[in-house]
C-alpha cells in the first residue's frame, strides 16, 4: 500500500503509544510482549498512525476527515470503531500478523521505543508455496479457532454493515427488509438444505421426548487386538507388529545414503550403519523418554555421581548425534525428481515421509478393530524447521507444527488411523474441512455399522451428522452456535442468565440440539440421545455467600461426551514422549518420533488388553515396565 513519509508511532490496541510492556517499565520488546498477552506472532496485531498526526489529537476539530483503517478481516469491525472514538484523526493502518522477518526490518526509535516495524513486504511473511500457512487468510484465522470458514459464520454482512454506510439508503431499506421478514415467520432454509421454522419452540426438561432408534452394533471384525494368541507374548513383539523389522533396514538404506551424499559435501566420508545400528538408535530414543535429562550430553556424561551407564553400552554420543542429524525416511533419488515437481499437481509435500507413514497407518489398522465408542482428535507435531505444512492448534499451544487428524479408540486410546493435514489447498472446498476430515476417518467399509463417534466443535454440523446417519454411524458431540444448519428458534431459548442446570432442547428431523447451563452455555448436537434421562451432576452453588454442592439437572449427551473423551485426552498426551531431548532442524524428523510415539502407545495399549483377554489383568506390567522391555 502507498504510505507517506513517517516518522510513525506504533501503538497497542488502546492507541496507546508502544514504548514499555504492558503493566510493567520494562522497555518494549516484541518477545516479552508476547510471553505477556501469551499469543503466537502470527496473532498479534498493532497499529502504526505519523507521529504528527499522533500528537496533535487534542488540537483536532470535528470538521476533520474520518479515519479508515484496513483490516484482511471483517471480524475487526468492532477494533476499527474503537479506534475512531479514542483517537479520531489518526489516520492509522492495522498491521496483521506482526512478526520477525527474515529481511532486514526498519526501525522506530521513536521515544526510545525499543521495537521493530518492517515494511509491507516484511509483514507479509507467508511463503507464497506455502499453502498451509496459518496466517494468510481470515479462513485460517478461523481454522486455528477451531471453526470451519465453510460452516461457521462470522458478523454476517447481511445483518452488520460498515459504519460508513449504515445510514445509507440502501442500508435502511436493508434493514428494513430483515424487519419484515423477522416478523413474517414461517420455514426458511438454510444454505445446507435444512428447514427450520421460526415459530418453533425450545422444549425444557420436563418436556418429553422420543427415544430415538439406535443402530444394532455390527463391527466387521471382533473389537479388540486382530493377533494370534501364540504370535505375542513380549512387549517387543508387540512393538514389531506396528514398526516391522524390515523398517529398520530400509531406513538404515535411506540414512546411508542421504549421509554419503551430505558428507561428501564437506569432503568427509560417512561410515555406513546397520540395521542393528539403527535398533540400537531407536532403542536409545525410547530409553531417553523414560529418563529425562537436561541436554542430550548428560546421557553420556561421565560424571562419578550423575552419569547413566546405559547409553554408552548401546552406543557413543558421537555415533548418536551423527544419526540424529542425517536421519532420513526416503530414497534421495526420488526426493531430487519430487522437487523438480514443486509447484505442479505432481508434486508430493509428504513424499520424505511416505514409506514410514504408509506402513505405520497400515499396521495400526491391520492388528486392531476399534469399540463401538470412537473419536477424531487433532494432534500437533512442533518443529524446529520452516516449512509450508505449518499450522497451529490454538487450544494447546501458540508454537506453530504439524497437524494430524487422528481417528482413536474412546475405550482405550489407540490410534486406528490419521493423516497429516497437508495445506487448505489440498482439502475440498465443498463441505469444508471438518466434513472432509471425518469422512476420510471413518471408513464404515472396513469399520461396519452402528459405531459412535465422538467428536468436539470443530467437526459437528447437522450436515455431517445427517450423512453419517446414512453410512450407519451415530455421532454427538458440542456444537457451535453459529454453525450452518443450528436451529434459529428464539422461542423458550436458554437465558445468559439462567440458573445452572437450566436446560433447553429441540428435535429436528432424526438430530437432537440441546442448551445447557453450566458454569457457561453449553450446545450440544446428536443423533442418537435423548434429551433428559433424569441424570444428575455435583456443582457448588453459590447461596448466601458460602458455595454448596448441589445435585443439578445435565443431559445425557453431556454425561455420555465427557465420560468418552477422557481415556481419549490421556492417551493424547503421552504421543510427545520422545521429542523433549531430541529437536530436529527437519520437519521429517519430526514426523519419525510422533510416529515412533503411535508406535509404542498402540503396541502398550494391545498387550494390555491381550493380557486382560487371557483372564491375567493382574500382571499387566505397566508403561514403564513395557518401555522397559522394549528398550532391553
Amino acid at each position: 500500500m502507498d504510505m507517506p513519509e513517517g516518522p510513525y508511532v506504533l501503538l497497542y490496541h488502546d492507541c496507546s503509544e508502544v514504548v514499555y510492556v504492558p503493566g510493567s517499565e520494562r522497555p518494549f520488546k516484541l518477545s516479552e510482549y508476547k510471553k505477556e498477552v501469551g499469543k503466537p506472532y502470527a496473532r498479534i496485531t498493532f497499529f502504526i498512525c505519523l507521529e504528527k498526526h499522533y500528537k496533535r489529537v487534542d488540537d483536532t476539530s470535528d470538521s476533520d476527515s474520518e479515519i479508515v483503517i484496513t483490516t484482511r478481516s471483517t471480524a475487526k469491525f468492532n477494533q476499527a470503531d474503537t479506534l475512531r472514538k479514542l483517537v479520531p484523526v489518526v489516520p492509522a493502518v492495522a498491521v496483521e500478523g506482526f512478526h520477525a522477518s527474515a529481511s532486514v526490518p526498519k526501525k522506530n526509535t521513536t521515544n526510545n521505543a525499543d521495537c521493530i516495524v518492517g515494511s509491507d513486504e516484511e509483514l507479509d511473511f507467508c511463503d507464497q508455496d506455502s499453502v498451509a500457512s496459518s496466517v494468510d487468510s481470515s479462513a485460517e484465522d478461523m481454522f486455528i479457532d477451531d471453526m470451519d470458514p465453510i460452516l461457521d459464520r462470522r458478523p454476517s454482512s447481511d445483518l452488520y454493515l460498515p459504519e460508513e454506510d449504515y445510514d445509507s439508503k440502501d442500508a435502511l431499506q436493508h434493514r428494513k427488509r430483515l424487519c419484515l421478514s423477522s416478523a413474517e415467520g414461517g420455514d426458511r432454509k438454510s444454505e445446507n438444505g435444512f428447514y427450520w421454522t421460526e415459530t418453533e419452540k425450545w422444549q425444557s426438561s420436563d418436556e418429553a421426548d422420543v427415544e430415538p432408534p439406535l443402530l444394532v452394533f455390527t463391527p466387521n471384525q471382533n473389537p479388540g487386538p486382530q493377533i494370534l494368541p501364540n504370535r505375542c507374548s513380549s512387549a517387543l513383539q508387540f512393538f514389531q507388529l506396528l514398526f516391522p523389522k524390515s523398517m529398520f533396514q530400509t531406513i538404515a538404506g535411506y540414512t546411508n545414503s542421504y549421509a554419503a551424499k551430505y558428507e561428501e559435501r564437506k569432503g568427509k566420508l560417512w561410515n555406513f550403519i546397520s540395521q542393528s545400528d539403527m535398533k540400537s538408535y531407536v532403542a536409545l530414543v525410547i530409553y531417553m523418554g523414560m529418563f529425562r535429562c537436561s541436554s542430550l550430553s548428560d546421557y553420556w556424561s561421565e560424571s562419578q555421581h550423575f552419569s547413566l551407564s546405559f547409553p554408552a553400552k548401546i552406543m557413543s554420543y558421537r555415533k548418536f548425534l551423527s544419526i540424529s542429524i542425517v536421519l532420513h525416511l526416503s530414497e534421495s533419488r526420488e526426493d531430487e525428481k519430487n522437487i523438480l515437481k514443486k509447484g505442479t499437481a505432481g508434486y508430493e509435500r509428504l513424499g520424505k515421509i511416505q514409506p514410514l507413514y504408509q506402513v505405520i497407518r497400515e499396521s495400526c489398522k491391520s492388528y486392531f478393530h476399534p469399540f463401538q465408542n470412537i473419536t477424531i482428535v487433532e494432534r500437533m507435531v512442533k518443529p524446529q524447521a520452516g516449512t509450508g505444512l505449518k499450522q497451529s492448534l490454538k487450544s494447546r499451544s501458540p508454537n506453530m507444527g504439524f497437524k494430524l487428524f487422528a481417528l482413536t479408540d474412546c475405550t482405550c486410546g489407540y490410534t486406528w488411523d490419521f493423516f497429516v493435514y497437508e495445506g487448505k489447498s489440498c482439502a475440498s472446498r465443498s463441505e469444508g474441512l471438518s466434513y472432509e476430515t471425518v469422512m476420510a476417518l471413518v471408513d464404515e467399509n472396513m469399520l461396519g455399522s452402528g459405531y459412535k463417534l465422538f467428536v468436539d466443535k470443530f467437526y459437528t454440523s447437522p450436515t455431517l451428522f445427517t450423512d453419517l446417519l446414512d453410512k450407519k454411524v451415530l455421532a454427538c458431540g458440542p456444537v457451535w452456535p453459529n454453525r450452518t444448519g443450528y436451529p434459529k428458534s428464539v422461542k423458550n431459548k436458554l437465558l445468559s442468565n439462567a440458573p445452572r442446570g437450566t436446560m433447553r432442547w429441540i428435535r429436528q428431523d432424526k438430530l437432537l440440539f440441546v442448551e445447557w447451563k453450566d458454569s457457561r452455555e453449553v450446545q450440544m448436537c446428536s443423533s442418537f440421545h435423548k434429551a433428559y434421562e433424569g441424570d444428575t451432576v455435583q456443582r457448588k452453588v453459590r447461596q448466601d455467600a458460602h458455595r454448596t454442592l448441589e445435585e443439578i439437572p445435565v443431559p445425557a449427551v453431556v454425561l455420555d461426551y465427557s465420560k468418552n473423551m477422557e481415556a481419549v485426552d490421556s492417551s493424547d498426551c503421552v504421543t510427545e514422549h520422545f521429542r523433549a531431548i531430541h529437536k530436529p532442524k527437519k520437519w521429517y524428523q519430526c514426523m519419525f518420533y510422533h510416529f515412533l510415539d503411535i508406535a509404542v502407545e498402540n503396541a502398550f495399549i494391545m498387550q494390555e488388553l491381550v493380557t486382560k483377554e487371557n483372564g491375567h489383568a493382574d500382571s499387566a506390567a505397566g508403561r514403564k515396565c513395557f518401555l522397559q522391555s522394549c528398550v532391553t
